[in-house]
């Protein structure tokens, strides 16, 4: 169901400007050096940035989102640029469009989705009848993992501005992140960390007094950057061997580690994104502020927490939700080096039983 828009429509501010000026000549039939006069431009580099996403429509969703804005913007209604091929079938009916997003829900988004496109292997799936995509990935014991979910509109906003590109096309559709959309994940991870770092402070969370080592050793924060932007500390871990052969980390307790950090992250996408967490595992959970968060997803990471309790709890919140290193998470609560590993293992260990006692060997479900 298309959104009710009032006659002065005007389109979402989070567009990139080559897809106003597309829209402005394709659909307001303003000519192209109309529009190189009107934004100060060269003729010809107007014309390169409309062709550019004229070529794009052949991806579904750049297709689907330029026609959803089309329609809003009361211009061209159904009718289809002159130079495009039809493609039967490709584009579904949505609930929410490109129309209905802002640029801060965009951004939370992202954050938590590219930071999973990121991930070797990673890529998001997506089929004409799907309302929502799917991120997967091929997990260390070769079947593929789901390890994130979101709305088809929001896929489309990330296609339009080119954080993602088809990979393989076809009755389902595969994208992979591209270079704009890894460097609009370090500048967004990067002002994330700033304000966990800004909240944590006001709170007093770091044990004991010290100090944080990601605000005093910048060779910490480029560990937990690059974790951050690839894969995580326990996909890393995921891959040794012990001296016998066999993984350190068995697939259920990666698994384990995956749905806590997908809970954690769908619980940030509220009016505050920098909830402190780390209450629910001092024992301090009365004065965490947790308003805006989904409560199931928030509910989900506060049992686990609870369950898991102090020591357990804090290097699970570190190192699956926080994304911090080992090293970096040994030093902050004061542990002998190389002993994070064994008791991560641990605490995953009881952290996959507690998923089975509480939601069965089925649930609770990604996304």
């Amino acid at each position: 169901m298309e959104p009710n828009l009032s006659a002065d429509f005007t389109l979402p501010a989070w567009l990139p400007d080559a897809v106003r000026l597309y829209l402005d000549h394709t659909e307001d039939g303003l000519s192209l050096r109309e529009l190189a006069r009107r934004e100060g431009l060269a003729a010809s580099t107007v014309m390169r940035q409309v062709r550019r996403y004229e070529a794009r429509r052949d991806d579904p969703l750049v297709d689907e989102a330029l026609a959803a804005l089309a329609r809003a913007q009361g211009a061209g209604s159904a009718a289809q640029p002159p130079d495009r091929k039809d493609a039967p079938g490709m584009t579904a009916p949505i609930r929410l469009t490109p129309v209905t997003l802002d640029e801060a829900g965009i951004d939370r988004e992202a954050r938590r989705v590219l930071r999973r496109m990121a991930e070797p292997g990673a890529v998001m799936a997506i089929a004409p009848e799907m309302q929502k995509a799917a991120v997967l990935r091929t997990g260390s014991d070769g079947r593929m993992v789901q390890t994130a979910v979101l709305d088809r509109a929001v896929a489309q906003a990330f296609a339009l501005k080119d954080w993602i590109a088809v990979r393989k096309q076809g009755r389902l559709t595969s994208y992979e992140i591209t270079a704009p959309g890894r460097a609009a994940l370090k500048r967004l991870v990067e002002e994330e960390d700033r304000r966990r770092q800004a909240h944590h402070g006001a709170f007093g969370t770091t044990e004991a007094g010290a100090a944080d080592p990601a605000e005093t050793d910048p060779a910490a924060s480029a560990r937990r950057l690059r974790y951050t932007l690839t894969e995580s500390p326990v996909a890393v871990l995921a891959r040794r061997r012990d001296k016998d052969g066999r993984a350190f980390l068995e697939p259920e307790l990666v698994q384990a580690a995956e749905r806590l950090r997908e809970d954690f992250e769908l619980a940030q996408i509220g009016p505050r994104v920098t909830q402190n967490w780390d209450g629910f595992v001092t024992g301090v959970a009365a004065a965490i502020d947790m308003k805006g968060a989904p409560s199931d997803a928030r509910d989900r990471v506060a049992l686990a927490l609870r369950d898991l309790g102090p020591g357990l709890g804090d290097v699970a919140l570190r190192v699956c939700c926080y994304l911090e290193g080992l090293e970096v998470a040994e030093r902050r609560m004061g542990w002998a080096a190389r002993s994070g590993k064994i008791v991560l293992r641990i605490a995953l260990q009881r952290l996959r039983r507690h998923y089975d006692e509480t939601y069965g060997r089925a649930g609770p479900l990604i996304g």
